[in-house]
């Protein structure tokens, strides 16, 4: 059975089928819904322990919420704390959880959710809206709230798609919500599905969508209406999964994507299967210092096995000769292997512009660099620069400096560590001054996703994705490759 993420990008590809030049939006509620409402309610009982000098919450973890916003007083019971002392706390959670400082301090998104918001607002004449039940009061507060949440998932919240209630805290909000769509509409916009975490919103919204094309779509997470209340047609999910929301038909044109490690027969077999453009391949001097072969590790660090069959950089451009694909080349040494590449890659006739060389600034230094960008100008050459994330994000004046003379040595393009901290912000910086952005050590299909939403210049992956039949088998390190399980499927009978 599919998934509410998977529904949901279906439903989105055949309403952009049918409307190809109509504004699309996907509405969201915001609490319960994006906002894990738990994080809330822990910070607002917490500051109760803290104002008073207790201890009632000290312990109480956010696992250990299990009601929504609107039902504390059910906490606080299965906590035995009744009689005036609840009183007290119930009086007090209702004049800070919603202050200026708690909505800024003790909003947390529901993991995945500002992912799948970025995808679609990453698409053409695609919308995302929020219809909340919310008061007018606290719009400010709300989308400061929010932007600073979606700021390093590049996502942003715009006043004129944000509906609240106009009636006040907790007054006629399924009506609200249902006005909100209308509202929607009435500006032009097409609404094709609505997520909510509360089963009479949906309901009401069924109700009034006489076309029955907006996909109701149910968060089920914490929530005060029966489930009773659900239409018939809703689809419920807990997981905002971006693997089963993006295909990989729908991936950002203008990224490029490298294929890491095809150092060896198998992984490139299933490169030169795949739509992937780009075959990353670790180059170094064989054991003789003759020949180039493929192999992520030195000789020295990891000596040859007996069975290695070692590839030839020769053996890969025959492979990729009247193909669609661009070869990057990681250099793991300096000196002569600079020359034989040229060499070799001159003899096979690769047009610059399908060449993308990597290289240690540590190892090819200032000459190696040069000498690639001399020998191929119309080239990539790229280096990493991890070693300046801390510059990057706490001098970038400095940080900048470095990267311009990297730049004037012929370094066209630079790269992070997927797990490098503040990438967004690293991204901004290195756009704003100008130079393209590479993501690597990208560890998985989820991980995948999340860097190519963030519209870096290109992104370097194993391609170990089995639910997209890419079995990427890594570079090798340490002569070790991923593997994967067949599971045989039961025997049917016999015909």
């Amino acid at each position: 059975m599919a998934t509410w993420m998977k529904r949901l990008s279906d439903h989105y590809e055949r309403m952009r089928r049918r409307h190809p030049d109509e504004d699309l939006m996907i509405l969201f509620d915001i609490d319960g819904t994006i906002l894990d409402t738990r994080y809330m309610i822990h910070h607002a009982l917490q500051s109760y322990d803290r104002a008073h000098g207790t201890e009632w919450f000290r312990d109480l973890a956010v696992e250990g919420i299990t009601v929504n916003e609107s039902q504390v007083v059910s906490l606080l019971e299965s906590m035995a704390i009744g009689g005036a002392l609840r009183d007290e706390v119930l009086a007090w959670y209702a004049g800070h959880c919603w202050t200026t400082e708690a909505i800024l301090r003790s909003h947390r998104p529901f993991a995945g959710v500002m992912e799948v918001i970025r995808w679609f607002q990453i698409q053409p004449r695609t919308h995302v809206g929020l219809n909340t039940g919310r008061p007018e009061s606290i719009r400010r507060e709300t989308l400061r709230s929010l932007n600073n949440i979606g700021r390093e998932y590049k996502v942003s919240f715009r006043s004129e798609h944000l509906f609240m209630n106009r009636r006040g805290w907790g007054e006629g909000v399924v009506e609200e919500k249902v006005e909100g769509i209308r509202r929607f509409r009435a500006e032009g916009f097409r609404v094709i599905a609505f997520v909510d975490n509360e089963p009479e919103n949906l309901q009401a919204v069924s109700e009034m969508d006489g076309r029955d094309e907006i996909l109701l779509l149910h968060a089920h997470t914490l929530f005060r209406s029966k489930r009773g209340h659900l239409p018939a047609r809703s689809v419920a999910g807990r997981d905002y999964d971006i693997t089963e929301l993006v295909p990989e038909r729908a991936l950002p044109r203008h990224v490029q994507f490298v294929w890491h490690g095809v150092n060896d027969e198998a992984n490139l077999r299933q490169f030169l299967a795949s739509n992937v453009e780009w075959a990353e391949c670790d180059v170094r001097l064989d054991p003789d210092g003759e020949g180039v072969v493929l192999r992520h590790d030195s000789f020295e660090e990891t000596p040859p096995d007996p069975d290695e069959a070692l590839l030839g950089l020769g053996t890969i451009l025959e492979s990729l000769r009247g193909t669609d694909k661009s070869l990057k080349l990681d250099l793991k040494e300096d000196g002569s292997l600079l020359d034989r590449v040229a060499g070799i890659l001159r003899a096979h006739g690769v047009p610059e512009g399908r060449l993308w060389f990597n290289g240690m600034v540590e190892v090819l230094r200032e000459e190696g660099f040069r000498k690639l960008a001399k020998a191929f100008p119309g080239a990539v050459v790229q280096c990493p620069v991890d070693f300046l994330v801390p510059l990057i994000l706490g001098a970038p004046t400095k940080a900048l400096a470095v990267l311009d003379v990297l730049h004037g040595w012929g370094i066209n393009r630079f790269s992070i560590n997927w797990k490098a901290p503040d990438k967004q912000e690293i991204l901004d910086k290195l756009e704003r001054w100008g130079y393209e952005l590479n993501i690597y050590n990208v560890p998985d299909l989820e991980a995948f996703l999340k860097a190519a939403l963030l519209l870096p210049r290109s992104v370097t992956s194993d391609f170990n994705f089995p639910k997209w039949h890419y079995y990427g088998r890594g570079p090798g390190l340490r002569q070790r490759h991923f593997e994967y399980t067949i599971i045989r499927a039961p025997e049917g009978p016999a015909l």
